[in-house]
């Protein structure tokens, strides 16, 4: 159903199961498959893909202008995948040339009143943006990350699968896979213990990655402490998903239980 009053341009493609509320606009170059309801007032512009059985909530603007100095109109794009909730006045920016020409949000995934994706992220499945929470240009966020309220992701910073940040958190380096950081400025305070028990991750697999976890973050030498990593605990999965993210190349450093 698609409400009188709702603007939509003849060139949208939008699939017939959609439903768009009361005073919103849908632009020219914007795809929107079935079951997903744009309900009131939401702006969605640019070119911009939209999957399966998503729920947009009033107020939000999806596909406009990313807010980058050097963008100059640039033909760039926005997908968004299945199955997520986007809530009040949040904020979702097209990718720049500068940055691979595409902003990428997946699955599942649940942004609260007023989060921002900026352009040319990456966020992955199973994500929780809390209340007011921006990325920044170019962050990368894994699956089944959940970031607290108020905290705010600096761009090109990584944040790796199933970790946590606290609270008005200012996320200045990359977090490890797994990993829970809270504070002022991100400090690395341990492994998401909840989070691994609530995916069915073996008791033996987590011992295993907190032994790993420890020599690691041994001290701020975190080349000479991988270097030092036993075969034993580099050959278990969870641990080498941990040492791939560390070696990465990056933009950001690592954060760490260490105050810098």
């Amino acid at each position: 159903m698609i409400h009188h009053t709702a603007i939509i341009d003849p060139k949208a493609k939008i699939h017939s199961s959609v439903k768009v509320g009361p005073y919103s606009i849908i632009g020219a170059k914007v795809e929107i498959d079935e079951n997903t309801e744009v309900q009131s007032h939401v702006s969605i512009v640019g070119n911009t893909k939209i999957g399966k059985n998503n729920n947009i909530y009033p107020f939000s603007s999806i596909g406009n202008d990313p807010q980058d100095l050097k963008f100059q109109g640039e033909e760039t794009k926005l997908e968004i995948g299945n199955n997520n909730k986007i809530r009040e006045y949040v904020t979702i920016n097209p990718g720049t040339n500068g940055g691979g020409g595409i902003t990428k949000v997946g699955n599942n995934c649940l942004f609260m009143m007023s989060a921002h994706i900026a352009h040319d992220c990456y966020v992955g499945n199973n994500v929780i943006l809390a209340n007011n929470v921006p990325l920044g240009g170019h962050a990368h966020v894994d699956d089944n990350v959940i970031i607290g309220g108020n905290s705010a992701v600096q761009q090109f910073t990584r944040i790796g699968r199933s970790a946590m940040i606290g609270g008005m958190c200012g996320v200045v380096r990359d977090i490890i896979p797994y990993g829970i950081a809270h504070g002022n400025r991100g400090i690395l305070q341990g492994l998401n213990l909840i989070g691994l028990r609530r995916k069915n991750i073996p008791n033996q697999d987590i011992i295993i990655l907190l032994e790993a976890y420890k020599e690691i973050f041994k001290n701020e030498n975190l080349t000479e402490n991988l270097n030092n990593l036993s075969k034993e605990l580099r050959s278990q999965e969870l641990v080498s998903e941990v040492i791939s993210f560390i070696e990465k190349d990056k933009k950001r450093p690592i954060c760490t239980p260490f105050i810098k």
